[in-house]
């Protein structure tokens, strides 16, 4: 006979309520709605997946039906028929539905039928509807009045994971509870007891990365506990054999990358993309790693700024959304090349904190009002010397300070504050001690509109074999004119949607690559139309508003 092994979350799954992990405040208002047996006829529990909401519906379900207590009680016994049949999932008074696979109006309408018959072994019948918001509108109403006012003898109990797709009328007839994401502390503590009582040697960075993992589910933390022990049965498990059982990318590899970043190296960057890859390492994976990598380093390294951390956080999460269909994943990193590597006007990489920021803000302002000051001058200066010497985009003078200067923005590299064009162009320009940051300006590769409309056709055979809906975007556009590296593509009157389209982030992203390409250029694109787009009914509308309340444009944007 086979015997069949119990998942570790199954196997250490709650059967008392002081050990749910990490939602206190539910737990002891539903044992107090127990204890003094106030419980409500219908109640809504809602959060992430894996944080405890069916396990305390069952808990709830036995503190109602405990055969060893003369009430309900917030103390089920755990051995009693009905307590080991709940646990089970076997009892005839504890229906759990699926709400995935029973969602339609037939379904609810079979279970409005059965609510009348009354509980076999129990006090009450419970009704725990799993993954609620899965149904349909019809079943929804068909469940309303039943919710509103069930039997005496029945209790329902919803769980969701998206409360937003929750009808008002159904949340406004349920006692509602939101359940938490489990913190590291609960969910690392409960690793270690069921490695004590498993005899599994694991050290606390391996629990800490499952905690990462799991994302503060403990079922998920239980399942991906389980994957990494079965890798590694009877041998002592540190971080880099956690590492290797979760395919989680190894931080040499993570610092190789974030150093060619910094090293402003586009080719080897791309080269390393394809390297990873060809060596088996999911892109996704890598880049949400290297997200995380980037938060932690930042604590560390006083090099990157925190420009350079949000944006590139925020590309690569925008990259995974945006291409998320993409068959050919490397397609992934060599965006996110592009994306950290655009123009961009931003603070440069040393950046000065909150708190000296607004110090600098009213040590600029006495100056301003009070030349006698030369005391809180100098401190300026000393604060934001490292500033300057590292090329950020703000100075002091010496004769007066604006303070709205102080912050004033320069075309800088998002990785490492230098201009763009000292960064990637082959010459360097040559800067003045004292020349002002903000006045500097960068070089762009000088082309002719003449490339681009000789290849145009070509560019638009090469768009269409990237897909058919891009094509359909494009049709009857044509390139008008090339300036500071940027290319104006003009769309027909009437095409202001099909533009917005294409200057979204993965298809503006595809056609730049396509031209730079074929032109071998390396540009940007924006969109514009021809000048009767203005004349467009929204306009008209806009002039009609004007006219009727006798206004004015005071902006245009």
């Amino acid at each position: 006979m086979i015997k069949l092994n119990i998942t570790l979350y199954r196997k250490y799954r709650p059967q008392k309520f002081e050990e749910i992990a990490g939602q206190e405040y539910v737990t002891r208002a539903i044992k107090n709605s127990l204890r003094e047996n106030k419980l409500s006829h219908a109640y809504l529990f809602t959060g992430p997946r894996g944080v405890g909401k069916t396990t305390l519906a069952r808990l709830i379900a036995k503190g109602v039906n405990c055969l060893n207590s003369e009430d309900v009680t917030d103390n089920p016994c755990g051995v009693c028929d009905n307590c080991r049949e709940i646990s089970q999932g076997i009892s005839m008074d504890m229906i759990e539905i699926d709400a995935a696979s029973n969602r339609g109006i037939d379904e609810i309408r079979e279970l409005k039928e059965k609510i009348n018959y009354q509980p076999i072994k129990g006090r009450k019948k419970i009704y725990i509807i799993d993954e609620v918001h899965m149904l349909t509108k019809e079943a929804f109403n068909a469940l309303l009045k039943t919710l509103e006012e069930p039997p005496a003898h029945v209790l329902f109990i919803l769980a969701t994971t998206e409360i937003d797709k929750i009808p008002d009328t159904v949340v406004s007839r349920c006692q509602r509870y939101d359940f938490l994401p489990i913190d590291k502390k609960d969910i690392t503590n409960l690793l270690k007891g069921v490695a004590e009582k498993e005899n599994i040697d694991i050290d606390e960075e391996s629990l800490e990365l499952i905690y990462r993992k799991s994302e503060g589910s403990a079922r998920d933390s239980f399942s991906i506990f389980e994957q990494v022990i079965s890798n590694f049965e009877g041998e002592k498990i540190d971080i880099s054999k956690t590492q290797k059982a979760l395919g989680v990318v190894p931080d040499i590899v993570l610092n190789e990358f974030l150093e060619l970043i910094l090293s402003s190296d586009k080719i080897q960057l791309l080269e390393f993309i394809d390297k990873i890859w060809e060596d088996g390492i999911v892109i996704e994976t890598f880049l949400k790693d290297f997200a995380y990598y980037l938060k932690e380093q930042f604590k560390t390294n006083s090099k990157l700024s925190v420009n350079f951390i949000l944006s590139t956080i925020s590309s690569i999460f925008f990259i995974l959304n945006e291409f998320k269909y993409e068959e050919d994943k490397r397609l992934l990193g060599y965006v996110l090349v592009h994306e950290l590597y655009k123009n961009r006007k931003i603070n440069g990489n040393i950046e000065i904190s909150t708190s000296e920021s607004h110090s600098a803000v009213n040590n600029a302002v006495i100056k301003k009002n009070s030349k006698e000051n030369v005391r809180e001058d100098e401190v300026i200066k000393n604060r934001v010397s490292d500033n300057i010497e590292n090329n950020t985009s703000f100075q002091l003078s010496d004769s007066e300070v604006n303070p709205s200067e102080l912050f004033k923005t320069d075309d800088t590299n998002i990785l490492t504050g230098k201009n763009v064009s000292e960064t990637f162009a082959g010459e360097v320009e040559d800067r003045g001690s004292n020349e002002s940051l903000s006045q500097n300006t960068e070089s762009y590769p000088e082309y002719s509109i003449d490339l681009f409309e000789e290849k145009w056709e070509q560019i638009r055979k090469e768009i269409k074999n990237s897909g058919a809906i891009l094509n359909a975007l494009m049709a009857d556009t044509y390139p008008e004119k090339v300036k500071n590296g940027v290319l104006e593509i003009k769309f027909p009157d009437g095409h202001k949607f099909h533009s917005r389209q294409i200057m979204e982030l993965d298809k503006r992203s595809k056609i730049e690559m396509i031209i730079n390409k074929i032109c071998n250029t390396d540009i940007r694109i924006t969109t514009i139309f021809d000048n009767n787009e203005n004349e467009n009914s929204d306009d008209k509308f806009i002039e009609k508003v004007i006219n009727f309340f006798e206004g004015e444009i005071i902006e245009k944007k």
